[in-house]
């Protein structure tokens, strides 16, 4: 195995897929990406990992197929602009600020967001091919599971004690529930656990927890009355 690094050090914002599935193919060797869009990686650090082949790429021509920057983008890294919504809504719900109101709108974004994510086959790592079936690219996913943490959990820990958070992300994974397939049920069950858990810890009185525990898209919207029909 050889390991290509990066000189200069920095976040890995996009690759070139084809690229490097081309350049693989040309040396039959298979590249390995070895950190994430979105990480950082140190001067030095290996961002490529290269197994097999005939002949041994340029690095330089390697370490051209990726794009190190100084930040983070949202290009090709879905999870980053999920970390900004949340840390929108949990900046509003911070003491100095206390504006739930806009946790609950940044939740109807994140709700749309793991509705699209949910229903895409996401997994831990994925395996790229040339045009014979010959895999030359390996890279690292992020399954499900870390972007509904991501979504959910500081939000969670941030308000739990506003009612109108809680109804809000009540609604948010009762609907993933009825909407996503069923393989999306059991982390989604889970982080409805912690979310009765944690609305037993902060409200002490009955008729309050109720109201923390009852699902609302609007938070605290009102209670939904039956439409009667006319005369």
């Amino acid at each position: 195995m050889t390991r290509i690094r990066s000189e200069r050090g920095g976040v890995i914002q996009a690759f070139d897929a084809p690229g490097m599935v081309s350049l693989a193919a040309r040396h039959d060797c298979v590249f390995v990406l070895a950190a994430s869009v979105g990480d950082f990686v140190p001067p030095s650090g290996t961002v490529v990992e290269i197994h097999g082949g005939t002949s041994a790429p340029d690095p330089r021509r390697v370490t051209g197929l990726l794009a190190l920057g100084s930040e983070r983008t949202i290009e090709q890294d879905p999870g980053f602009a999920l970390r900004i919504l949340v840390d929108i809504a949990i900046r509003a719900l911070s003491p100095a600020v206390n504006d739930p109101t806009t946790a609950v709108q940044v939740l109807n974004h994140i709700d749309a967001f793991l509705h699209a994510v949910g229903r895409v086959a996401t997994r831990s790592h994925y395996v790229l091919a040339d045009d014979r079936g010959t895999p030359r690219l390996v890279l690292p996913g992020r399954p499900w599971e870390n972007y509904l943490e991501l979504a959910v959990t500081e939000i969670r820990d941030y308000g739990a004690t506003s009612v109108q958070v809680c109804r809000r992300l009540r609604a948010l994974l009762e609907g993933l529930i009825a909407t996503l397939p069923d393989e999306r049920g059991p982390a989604l069950r889970a982080e409805l656990g912690l979310l009765d858990a944690a609305v037993d810890r902060e409200f002490g009185d009955a008729p309050r927890r109720a109201d923390a525990r009852t699902a609302d898209p609007q938070g605290i919207g009102g209670r939904h009355r039956p439409v009667k029909p006319g005369p």
